[in-house]
């Protein structure tokens, strides 16, 4: 594995949240773990932050709009950002690349990654001790 430092880059991830929340939710998880343990990036995914209780709910309109776009706000700022596919794009996930591709500054890096799901996985959960 790799370490976080200093001068890791800065990533925003999008994953699928709305829908199937709880697989969705797992599947996050597992990208952030990737970002971190193969791409070295400290990274941020205000799907989960911000969709914690007592934060903002998801299910309200204007709340589900603010949390886009404070997730939209960050992602200015950040080096890349990763779109996790496995499950397609979310109406979220669209948004979000609409945004990055018409930044006119600091447009960050773009990626397309898969880690496979729970129904055909190619990343395996770490055993205690890793």
């Amino acid at each position: 594995m790799r370490h976080i430092h200093d001068s890791s880059p800065t990533c925003v991830i999008e994953s699928p949240y709305a829908g199937d929340i709880e697989r969705n939710t797992t599947y996050a998880r597992r990208c952030m773990r990737n970002a971190i343990v193969e791409f070295n990036e400290a990274h941020f995914a205000s799907h989960l932050l911000y969709t914690q209780p007592t934060i903002l709910d998801d299910t309200i309109t204007e709340e589900r709009a603010d949390g886009i776009t404070c997730g939209f706000i960050w992602a200015k700022h950040a080096n890349t950002i990763a779109f996790y596919i496995d499950y397609g794009f979310s109406p979220g996930m669209i948004k979000a690349l609409e945004r990055c591709v018409n930044l006119i500054t600091n447009r960050p890096k773009i990626f397309f990654r898969r880690i496979g799901t729970n129904e055909n996985p190619t990343w395996q959960e770490p055993t205690s001790g890793q």
